[in-house]
């Protein structure tokens, strides 16, 4: 990783957005799936997709494939139908596939609860060597289905630690997700990675963000770049 100082100003920034978006203190129910195999599942489906086509790529297999035995037996052509909806869906189906054999071999059921036993890291480890399952997939789950300490580097998150002067302007997400968890508090992950993602989302947006209305102004070099 690159070397990159602590940046200042972390908790006035962190508590300037949760004063708007709030997710800190929300609890971890609406987007955490009792089984984390369905979290898992659904993150690989929104690879190269949006949340909307995700969703109803997910709700399309869930329905064909109630029960993950069934989707591990059925065809991989069969699957990319359910899921065409997200894109890539002879890629994704293959890959679910490959990831649903692994899973049973390892855990002996299409379960990976017990993955919340392990330790962190080695939990992260686990699911990078998934097919297809990257960081920031793997982020996800832990953070959301695992309750694990993780922060998931979106386009959102990036630009805004970009804008932020947290990180160097061209640092790749894995390596800003690699800093983030490193000098952001673990306690304030989930919350904080989603307040930032709807802060990308409806005021820090790629273009004409609305710098006036950003609670976080007066620490961003962007804005201060604009002077």
């Amino acid at each position: 990783m690159q070397k990159v100082k602590k940046p200042k100003y972390i908790k006035e920034i962190l508590d300037a957005l949760e004063s708007v978006w709030g997710y800190e203190k929300r609890p971890n129910t609406d987007l955490r799936h009792e089984e984390p195999l369905d979290g898992l599942i659904l993150t690989l489906l929104s690879q190269n997709t949006n949340d909307r086509n995700r969703d109803r790529a997910f709700a399309g297999l869930k329905a064909r494939y109630p029960q993950w035995e069934q989707a591990a037996n059925a065809y991989a052509a069969d699957i990319a139908d359910a899921i065409r909806v997200a894109g890539l869906g002879d890629t994704k189906a293959a890959r679910m596939k490959q990831v649903l054999q692994i899973i049973k071999d390892r855990f002996g059921s299409y379960s990976i609860k017990g993955l919340a036993d392990w330790d962190t890291c080695e939990a992260r480890e686990f699911l990078v060597s998934l097919p297809g399952i990257g960081l920031k997939t793997a982020a996800c789950v832990l953070v959301f289905d695992l309750d694990k300490p993780a922060f998931p580097v979106d386009t959102h998150v990036a630009r805004i630690s970009r804008r932020l002067g947290w990180v160097p302007e061209k640092m790749q997400p894995a390596k800003i997700q690699e800093y983030l968890e490193s000098v952001l508090p673990p306690s304030r992950f989930r919350g904080a990675h989603l307040n930032m993602i709807e802060h990308g989302r409806g005021i820090c947006t790629s273009r004409k963000p609305d710098c006036a209305n950003c609670p976080a102004k007066k620490w961003c070099n962007f804005y201060k770049s604009l002077d």
